[in-house]
């Protein structure tokens, strides 16, 4: 059996040994890039290598042209998933501690990007690992390199000329999952800009997940998602966030309501405020 959405606590457990599972830590500060890292040095889940946001998922940024976390290219994407040990047939686990809001779904992402579809999310992640006093342990684990299989790249993401026409477009929904604060420019604690595109709505990514951390059940993210985008298919609606990141979230949740596949707007609020002269709004949804 492979899984390629979510996986509980208890089913990793059972293959924790298994040599063609691979679990991968991608606990990651913002505001702190290597923080994490040392945390996983200290205690993770066993067998798991560290997958770090910047480093592994992300290409260098251009200052003045790209967002704070660019996609790579696909080749490079394929290279680096080789050398971490993904190949075929191999069931990739991912994990952090927000929820699998961070770098958990973007690696999810990028794979299912690349045609590699046995990758899913640890459901309550890190946190829940460690309520349940499960077993962990220090060190640095690195996997044998294998060869990655990249087929051509899925449709999963749109670029900021094409959020200039659909921000406009009402067959379109253009969702921002960031923190409603930060959707209606009252703080801005990351980016030198405050506000959001105009047109979008706000769907906070934290809407997504229950008390525990866990997701919430598909018939209450059907009932979020299903108003926001009621009329418009999965195709056409985009999220975005700040980084292009935590937005993926929403993606997977909208996925687990049963609702379609939706899509990415890669370069996010970060790559959208590099040219002065696209136009910004504050306050609360637009439309």
């Amino acid at each position: 059996m492979s899984y390629n959405l979510l996986i509980s606590t208890e089913e990793l457990a059972l293959h924790l040994t298994d040599p063609d599972w691979l679990v991968a830590d991608c606990r990651f500060l913002l505001s702190k890039p290597d923080e994490k890292e040392s945390d996983y040095q200290r205690a993770h889940i066993p067998g798991a290598i560290y997958v770090h946001l910047d480093r592994d998922l992300s290409a260098p940024v251009v200052p003045g042209v790209t967002g704070r976390h660019p996609l790579p290219a696909p080749a490079d994407a394929a290279r680096r998933f080789g050398a971490l040990g993904i190949g075929p047939g191999v069931q990739v686990v991912a994990y952090d501690d927000l929820g699998g809001s961070l770098a958990a779904v973007r690696l999810w992402l990028m794979l299912r990007w690349l045609g590699h579809e046995n990758a899913a999310i640890l459901d309550g992640g890190w946190q829940k690992w460690l309520a349940e006093d499960r077993p962990v342990e220090g060190g640095t684990i690195k996997r044998s390199a294998r060869e990655f299989a990249a087929q051509p790249p899925l449709d999963c993401f749109v670029t900021t000329a094409e959020v200039e026409w659909i921000r406009l477009d009402p067959n379109f929904r253009l969702l921002d999952g960031r923190a409603p604060e930060r959707f209606r420019g009252e703080v801005e604690p990351i980016d030198p800009v405050a506000g959001h595109i105009p047109g979008a709505h706000n769907v906070p990514y934290t809407d997504n997940l229950a008390a525990d951390g866990t997701f919430k059940s598909p018939e209450e993210l059907r009932r979020l998602y299903g108003k926001m985008t009621e009329g418009v298919p999965a195709e056409r609606v985009v999220f975005y966030c700040g980084s292009g990141v935590t937005s993926i979230h929403n993606m997977l949740a909208m996925k687990l309501a049963g609702l379609g596949d939706a899509k990415v707007y890669a370069g996010s609020w970060s790559e959208w405020i590099t040219d002065r002269q696209r136009p910004i709004a504050t306050g609360a949804n637009d439309g």
